[in-house]
């Protein structure tokens, strides 16, 4: 069983029209933890509730099996739903609430876990592949055939989404596990990245295999487009160092 060496990288960046940063991303590649939180409620609110599900992931203990991690994450963003009801009753406001989208990893397996528009990307061997599916309004019309994929980008109701931490009594996320292989890059973002930059650019800057320039990379281009919204990105990368393809140097050399 392979033992990956996880690095990564994390930024958050505002854009150039909003006055705060509803966003929160959580990047720490020790544990196998990663998350990127879209908070929604208006400012003081849409950054309460990204932060309450980050810091709530943060203090996950870091355990030996990516089932039992999940799990843990899955009760500790039930717990977040609960409160960010409780707050909206008590600021007297009809809605406080944040996507998210959880990568865990482990030995030689990873799963993820997301709820709202948040995306995970999985780049290998050179091809970008999205492993969530938005719970958006325009997903819904496309998967009964009534909305063209290339009518989405001018929808109206593009960023309307359906589920997301705080919105209802019972939180509704969807898993996906897979295998890691060597190599693997995966990029965890908001829909700031997602609705600005296209698949292309994403594994344009992931091919290099540096996960810091690849997140400054990202951000710096959906600035470039527009920046319209708060941008956030999280970039991990998995290592076989002992992988029999991996060029070693000679020491004697």
């Amino acid at each position: 069983m392979a033992q990956f060496r996880w690095t990564s990288a994390a930024r958050s960046h505002v854009g150039l029209i909003r006055e705060v940063n509803e966003d929160a991303c959580l990047d720490r590649p020790q544990s196998g933890l990663w998350a990127v939180a879209d908070g929604m409620g208006g400012h003081s609110q849409g950054d309460f509730a990204s932060r309450a599900v980050v810091d709530s992931l943060n203090r996950i203990a870091p355990t030996e099996h990516v089932d039992s991690t999940i799990s843990r994450v899955r009760l500790r963003l039930e717990a977040v739903n609960r409160q960010l009801r409780e707050e909206a009753a008590l600021r007297d406001v009809s809605l406080i609430g944040s996507t998210v989208v959880v990568l865990v990893a482990c030995q030689d397996s990873c799963s993820c876990l997301w709820v709202g528009d948040s995306r995970l990307y999985l780049f290998r061997n050179g091809r970008l592949k999205q492993l969530t599916r938005d719970h958006s309004l325009i997903e819904e019309l496309r998967a009964r055939g009534e909305l063209p994929p290339e009518d989405s980008v001018d929808y109206p109701s593009r960023n309307h989404i359906t589920r997301a931490v705080g919105t209802a009594e019972t939180l509704d996320l969807d898993e996906q596990s897979m295998q890691v292989n060597d190599d693997d890059m995966f990029l965890l973002c908001s829909d700031g990245l997602s609705n600005e930059v296209s698949e292309q650019e994403m594994a344009s800057a992931l091919v290099m295999g540096n996960c810091r320039q690849a997140a400054e990379s990202l951000v710096d281009i959906a600035l470039k487009h527009g920046g319209r919204d708060n941008v956030s990105v999280v970039v991990a990368r998995a290592e076989d160092p002992y992988s029999q393809d991996r060029t070693v140097l000679n020491p004697a050399a």
